[in-house]
């Protein structure tokens, strides 16, 4: 099937052209774009994946001299073809965020204040509650009598930025320490 020949001659206008087109091609590129060359020029690109969530849209992140210059989504993905949710635009902050925290924070039982901690430390704290939480809930037998070995003293919840092999390892780590209620919120 082809166009009309008006079609033809539309397109040799400047804007009607541009309509045609879609806003794509070289009508959709000014002459001070083009002369400014590529955004990108001279960084060094490392190619890698959105932490947002589980659909694992690829992103290109731009660096000069080991410091972060820019992210965008990777044209090559079959994923996302180089689109970028709201937050997976926005991932630079993760990094670059001026409130972000680098430190561990606790806040002990009825303080108003919170104080820093060495990451073993929190670590440790962590690993000493679980343990505890898993002796003050562990059931031997059920209430039918039946063995269990299990404990409803924790459970686990994991979120959608974790993947397959995230999830079967912890899925093993919970099921060793008798936990049972372990799920997983991914969307896909």
């Amino acid at each position: 099937m082809s166009r009309p020949g008006w079609f033809d001659v539309l397109r040799r206008l400047p804007v009607a052209g541009r309509v045609a087109d879609w806003g794509m091609g070289g009508h959709a590129v000014s002459r001070a774009t083009r002369e400014a060359g590529a955004r990108v020029a001279g960084l060094d690109a490392t190619e890698s994946v959105c932490p947002y969530c589980a659909v694992g849209c690829a992103q290109l992140v731009y660096t000069r001299d080991g410091e972060l210059v820019d992210i965008e989504g990777h044209p090559r993905s079959p994923v996302s073809q180089g689109a970028l949710c709201p937050k997976g635009s926005a991932s630079r902050q993760l990094i670059q965020q001026p409130g972000r925290l680098t430190k561990v924070l606790h806040r002990r039982p009825h303080a108003t204040e919170w104080e820093e901690l060495e990451l073993e430390t929190a670590m440790d704290m962590i690993a000493e509650r679980v343990v505890e939480a898993r002796e003050r809930g562990w059931q031997t037998h059920d209430e039918r009598g039946r063995r269990v070995d299990r404990t409803l003293g924790f459970a686990h919840l994991g979120g959608a930025t974790l993947d397959n092999e995230e999830n079967y390892l912890i899925r093993k780590a919970f099921t060793a320490m008798g936990a049972v209620q372990i799920e997983n919120q991914a969307r896909i």
